[in-house]
């Protein structure tokens, strides 16, 4: 069965930050991530994991404006030297909290004449993080967004990730697939998976539509976990999702999906 982690800024959000960590716990998650860690001293945050037993899986670099509708930090030309203050911020937590891997977001070209020119700062920026990240032993993943939830996002298809790992072809190197967000575009996820298993280094997922738990769209969830399950996929599967409900009453898929035999 596929080893399930809880990312911890969607869900249990009816809680404080904090005490997140042992409402996962409680609710049968051994391991987390998080969006943005950086609300918390990276101490504070290993305190939490030790106190709760939990792992982190990943988090990611700081992605500027993104989520509130702006541009980012990864792909655009004149945040080049922000990008890499970001790094060495992210650099800094790992250190402390081990985690598996670190997400690069792209970010956005809200000007499409700028795409080609951002997605070169991109490349060349994912290359800068990963370098650094492997010096400590932590590999780097980036993933595709749909451009339906965020127009302009200059990754936003299965082929454009394997175009820049081929480009880039670092070890440490991996991709992150998003399930929400390709099969938002129309991606086969499942035969994604079957076809390309050994370049993935994190999975995340959410229904479609509304982005919610398991069970309230359209995505056959089943077949999804069976394809991990006879596929050599080794990761963690994060449940980045938005609970329809609390977070405890949209837990219903954690109870099924983990007791399959």
């Amino acid at each position: 069965m596929p080893h399930f982690a809880a990312n911890l800024s969607l869900l249990f959000t009816e809680l404080k930050f904090t005490e997140r960590f042992s409402a996962a716990k409680q609710h049968g998650f051994d391991a987390i991530e998080i969006q943005f860690p950086y609300q918390e001293t990276a101490d504070t945050l290993l305190n939490l994991l030790h106190e709760n037993e939990l792992k982190l899986i990943l988090f990611n670099v700081d992605a500027d404006d993104l989520l509130n509708g702006g541009e980012g930090l990864a792909c655009v030309p004149s945040k080049q030297a922000q990008f890499q203050e970001a790094v060495e911020e992210a650099q800094h937590y790992a250190k402390i909290l081990t985690p598996e891997f670190i997400n690069v977001l792209p970010g956005r070209a809200l000007n499409l004449e700028h795409h080609e020119r951002y997605l070169e700062q991109f490349n060349e920026n994912l290359h800068f993080a990963v370098t650094q990240f492997s010096a400590i032993g932590v590999k780097t993943v980036f993933e595709a967004i749909n451009t339906h939830d965020l127009p302009g996002f200059i990754v936003s298809r299965t082929q454009h990730m394997l175009d820049i790992l081929a480009q880039i072809r670092h070890p440490n190197l991996m991709l992150q697939l998003d399930i929400y967000h390709m099969y938002r575009m129309g991606e086969d996820v499942c035969h994604f998976i079957k076809k390309h298993t050994p370049l993935i280094g994190h999975i995340q997922f959410a229904d479609h539509p509304g982005r919610h738990q398991p069970g309230t769209g359209l995505i056959d969830f089943v077949e999804l976990f069976d394809t991990l399950d006879h596929s050599t996929y080794p990761g963690w599967v994060g449940a980045e999702y938005l609970p329809q409900g609390t977070t405890a009453s949209s837990l219903a898929w954690l109870t099924r999906f983990s007791h399959r035999s």
